[in-house]
């Protein structure tokens, strides 16, 4: 009966027609989520290998001016100095920890409001 009622209305092709609209529209999220998981994955990776060698860099630039002002101030005195420089550098991170939190917020919210405009 309900059939026949479609029918006699011809709403049978609009209930089919609005039905592939909406299950295009739910491929077509899929798609562009795949898409946005693909890129931050490949963002992510990328970032991961430039913050591990400029990891060795600071690492082997460091060993190198501790073994520097070893020669000089005994080799306590060179890893003493160098040691102390990063922790001065931890202790300012420590002090403007929430400053900082706060200007990566801003930054990460500028960065989404810019994708959500392009779109």
């Amino acid at each position: 009966m309900k059939d026949t009622i479609l029918k006699f209305l011809k709403l049978d092709s609009l209930v089919e027609h609005l039905t592939g609209f909406v299950e295009t529209r739910i491929e077509l999220m899929k798609v562009e989520v795949k898409e946005e998981l693909v890129r931050v994955l490949s963002r992510t990776v990328v970032f991961l290998v430039i913050l591990s060698v400029l990891t060795l860099f600071v690492l082997l630039f460091s060993l190198a001016v501790s073994y520097k002002l070893g020669e000089t101030l005994g080799n306590f005195g060179g890893f003493a100095i160098v040691g102390g420089f990063y922790l001065l550098v931890g202790l300012v991170i420590l002090a403007f920890r929430t400053e900082i939190y706060l200007r990566v917020e801003r930054k990460l919210e500028e960065i989404m409001q810019r994708k959500k405009k392009k779109k």
